[in-house]
């Protein structure tokens, strides 16, 4: 080649280099000025040609978890598969750009992930299109798993939205199924969901881009405000304690003929609610199937006269008023005592006139020796301390749809409930204000109150625990350890001392049986009552109060129909929570006769 040639060739080459950098250069020049410069009006523009898309992100509401983080409600994510019809048209009517994987096609695919067969998934596109040709809008399928969701994505269709949705799951169905409640399909709640709602809730995030005719998002378009998850409620109930307690409670309604039964276990020391235990029970996951009346909690909402088990509330109001001690004697016979208002009060079993203690009163349950007992203080005494120890009151958990019990002011006792009042009737309370109530005496006549919910844990991981609970003494000291000692003289001497035992324990414990009202009376139904008994352990370290319920029993109807069940509640209670035998011996019986 000749030196001309040479250089004839070098100068082409140099040429063709700088067209080629020059049309590269202005296609750079281009982009920049359509991402960047323009960027803005661009994206205007492109608004007026395309769709724009917002839409809500849904956080997980939050957990709801016993004592040791044990799950008793959580939320999973579900997704529900709609398609935008009019996208799906627009690509296959697009004869220059046909879509890789056909609609014909593409709905059998669709149709294998979803459980439907392609006429079905190819019927819901035609029919909103059918009733709006230019649909954008049409259901698939909804509650889709992970699992599936990821292979739709995968099938990488522009007009598919799997939308994530929350749902609520409870993995241990019934157990504390009316505590935990549930999340009606309508939206409202029940239980600790709505007690607890402002930690469980989520914050809803938000996304919003646009889409242009053949479903591409806008780049530039998108923006996205993320959600919040719901807060983890951490409850002081023992899920293994209160599965026994639920399955026990079933067999002794059963057992017994009654209505509906409960058990309420306390700690002492700290007022928790360790179980709250009930029959009927509902399944949070299937809510429906249970009887309306039992999807709410009866041992916060039902009411009724404590019988005998206040007549504890009794022997402290004549201690701390008349300074009577367990030695104090009244004379009382069994049946048809006439006092001097006209009042007539009788004992439920027969017997001549005797000289009661105090303590013998309560270890014979004598009707008439605690009224004449409570004549040894005025009516607003006594009324004092049964308010001191919770009677008429929400306790502080005040769960939904918590009954206060009620209390009749002292101006409206008449001459028969001067006297009832000091056997437990003519008021109301609730399983936890009776658990409570000993509580305190438990205690050594400090009242704690009740709690049932431990902390808040919000999705950053911050605790907020709830407020502490204020101790308030109620009693004296020296005066509650005698009264204590009383009770404990109940459980040995009393009617249902043998069933009741727990060997290696002491315990004190007190029965009750009420009496039902007619709502369209007024009067009490015959021969059907309200049983219960309430007692704690050891009786010389208090750690636990149980409280056993039925409603109605039928086989046996007085309070010994309970023995059975507070003997297997507190035998529970005492190996779960592995709680020391008694190491001190009981002081000597007290005497029920002078």
């Amino acid at each position: 080649m000749t030196p001309r040639a040479s250089r004839t060739s070098r100068r082409r080459t140099v040429l063709a280099t700088a067209a080629i950098l020059l049309v590269m250069g202005g296609f750079v020049v281009r982009l920049v000025d359509v991402q960047v410069v323009s960027a803005s009006a661009n994206v205007k523009q492109s608004e007026k040609l395309s769709l724009g898309y917002a839409k809500d992100i849904d956080g997980a509401r939050g957990k709801i978890v016993d004592s040791s983080g044990t799950v008793l409600a959580e939320s999973q994510l579900v997704y529900d598969l709609q398609m935008d019809p009019a996208v799906m048209k627009g690509l296959e009517d697009d004869k220059n750009n046909k879509p890789k994987l056909p609609w014909a096609k593409a709905s059998n695919e669709i149709a294998a992930i979803t459980g439907l067969t392609g006429d079905e998934v190819r019927k819901i596109a035609s029919d909103a299109l059918a009733e709006d040709p230019g649909s954008h809008y049409a259901m698939i399928k909804t509650g889709l798993s992970t699992d599936q969701f990821l292979k739709i994505r995968a099938l990488g269709l522009a007009y598919l939205w799997p939308l994530p949705r929350s749902v609520r799951v409870y993995p241990n169905g019934a157990v504390a199924g009316n505590l935990i409640g549930f999340i009606a399909g309508n939206g409202d709640k029940e239980g600790l969901e709505e007690m607890q709602n402002s930690c469980l809730s989520a914050t809803k995030g938000k996304e919003s881009y646009l889409v242009g005719k053949d479903g591409v998002v806008i780049p530039g378009s998108q923006s996205e405000q993320p959600a919040v998850d719901g807060g983890t409620v951490t409850l002081t109930i023992n899920t293994e304690l209160q599965w026994y307690l639920q399955q026990m409670i079933s067999e002794e309604v059963k057992a017994q003929g009654a209505k509906a039964g409960t058990v309420t276990v306390v700690e002492v020391g700290t007022g928790k609610i360790r179980a709250a235990a009930e029959y009927p029970t509902v399944d949070p996951n299937d809510p429906g199937a249970a009887d309306p009346q039992d999807r709410g909690s009866r041992i916060f909402s039902t009411s009724f006269e404590p019988g005998s088990t206040f007549k504890a509330i009794t022997a402290a109001s004549v201690m701390e008023y008349a300074n009577a001690n367990a030695s104090t004697v009244v004379t009382g016979a069994s049946s048809h005592e006439e006092f001097p208002n006209g009042a007539v009060i009788n004992d439920a079993f027969d017997h001549p006139a005797y000289d009661y203690t105090l303590a013998g009163a309560l270890i014979d349950s004598s009707n008439v020796a605690l009224s004449k007992f409570g004549d040894m203080v005025s009516d607003q005494q006594r009324y004092d301390e049964l308010v001191k120890f919770g009677v008429g009151s929400k306790t502080a958990i005040d769960f939904p749809g918590e009954a206060s019990g009620i209390i009749h002011p002292v101006k409206d006792w008449d001459y028969q409930s001067h006297y009832t009042t000091t056997f437990g009737q003519y008021y109301t309370v609730t399983a936890p204000q009776v658990a409570s109530a000993y509580q305190a005496i438990a205690n050594g006549g400090v009242k704690i109150p009740l709690s049932l919910v431990e902390s808040c844990t919000s999705a950053d991981g911050k605790v907020t625990d709830a407020p502490a609970a204020k101790p308030q003494r109620v009693f004296d000291a020296t005066k509650d350890a005698e009264l204590s000692r009383m009770i404990e003289n109940v459980a040995v001497q009393g009617s249902v001392s043998d069933q009741i035992k727990v060997p290696g324990y002491r315990i004190a414990a007190k029965t009750g049986t009420a009496q039902k009202p007619d709502p369209t009376t007024g009067a009490y139904k015959e021969g059907i009552y309200f049983t219960s008994m309430v007692g704690y352990a050891p009786a010389d370290h208090p750690e636990y109060v149980v409280v056993v319920t039925l409603d109605e029993p039928t086989r046996v109807t007085s309070s010994a129909a309970t023995a059975p069940a507070f003997q297997k509640a507190m035998t529970q209670v005492l190996k779960t929570y592995r709680v020391q035998p008694s190491t001190t011996p009981m002081e000597p019986l007290l005497p029920k006769y002078q």
